[in-house]
């Protein structure tokens, strides 16, 4: 099957890949990224490091890309957690995938994106946060290795505020 067989459509919605890291220590904290004041989205505030897709790219490796790059570390264990559609009432939308890094490796250092800190799941809600975290990381903290991913979808109402659904 060729690349024209695909049914790609410019008149169908379409999604920009994402990954969203959440690295965990052997402690179980949470490894944040303060993101920079003079970043576009999401400045001063704290997320998982992460980021686009590149080209030529797949999932697995645009997070270890993304890791290395914000933060310096490696992970001997990547686990999907979710995938979350951002419907963002236009097209294109957004599609992330959710990953919790384990089994660390490497040397702990800021980046250009933010500044890094560690925090247990207690202390990074109290953070001012990404304004899905405070629902999506404790998600993503209890879930466990042998479970299957959750599903999320994100839009915005008539007051541009987030609406989140989350399924299993």
């Amino acid at each position: 099957m060729g690349v024209n067989a695909q049914g790609v459509s410019r008149d169908k919605f379409s999604l920009i890949p994402r990954v969203l890291l959440f690295p965990v220590d052997e402690k179980g904290r949470v490894l944040l990224l303060k993101g920079a004041r003079t970043k576009k989205i999401w400045a001063n505030l704290w997320n998982g490091p992460g980021g686009h897709l590149e080209a030529g790219e797949g999932v697995l490796e645009a997070a270890r890309r993304e890791m290395m790059e914000e933060t310096g570390l490696t992970a001997g264990k990547l686990i999907h957690c979710a995938q979350i559609v951002v419907d963002t009432g236009s097209n294109p939308g957004i599609i992330f995938f959710v990953i919790k890094a384990k089994q660390l490796g490497g040397e702990l250092r800021n980046s250009a994106e933010g500044e890094l800190a560690w925090f247990t799941q207690n202390q990074a809600l109290k953070l001012d946060l990404v304004e899905d975290l405070y629902t999506l990381l404790p998600l993503v903290m209890r879930h466990r290795t042998n479970e299957k991913p959750f599903w999320g979808y994100y839009s915005y109402d008539r007051n541009d505020q987030l609406v989140m659904r989350f399924s299993r």
